[in-house]
């Protein structure tokens, strides 16, 4: 049985190009998502944050592999020190003034058997960052 990566969709009351910039500008990024010290939207550029639970921080290694403006980012996600790698997709689609966001999160059976790692985690974690933090960043934006 071939693994499923997670997937979860939101659409939001905000033009597109509000919520392409609040994916890809990094001062806009911390404010919703992840502090990163820096971010650019170019195939191969590498970034990196900590994150995790209050017991356990992780570095996250990340890469971008693919950039089309205002509809697709993909970056790996990897965690230092540990095995697997996982890859984010970010696709943006234009409702008529609304911005439908589909989130792919594919091998995270790649990462060893641990509890922080499950795939519960991620699904909490991204339904929550995209579901809540992300819709009311873009839709405070649009007010």
């Amino acid at each position: 049985m071939k693994p499923e990566p997670f997937v979860i969709e939101r659409t939001f009351n905000a033009p597109i190009n509000k919520v392409w910039e609040a994916i890809t500008d990094k001062n806009k990024m911390k404010e919703w998502y992840f502090d990163l010290a820096e971010f650019e939207p170019k195939v191969g550029f590498e970034f990196q944050f900590t994150g995790g639970t209050d017991e356990n921080k992780y570095l996250h290694l990340c890469k971008v592999t693919e950039v089309i403006p205002e509809k697709k980012l993909t970056h790996s996600w990897k965690y230092d020190g540990y095995t697997g790698e996982s890859f984010v997709t970010w696709e943006l689609f234009d409702e008529g003034g609304k911005t439908k966001v589909k989130l792919t999160h594919a091998g995270l059976e790649t990462f060893p058997a641990h509890p922080d790692f499950a795939q519960k985690n991620f699904a909490e974690g991204w339904t929550y960052i995209v579901g809540k933090s992300l819709m009311e960043y873009v839709e405070k934006a649009n007010a």
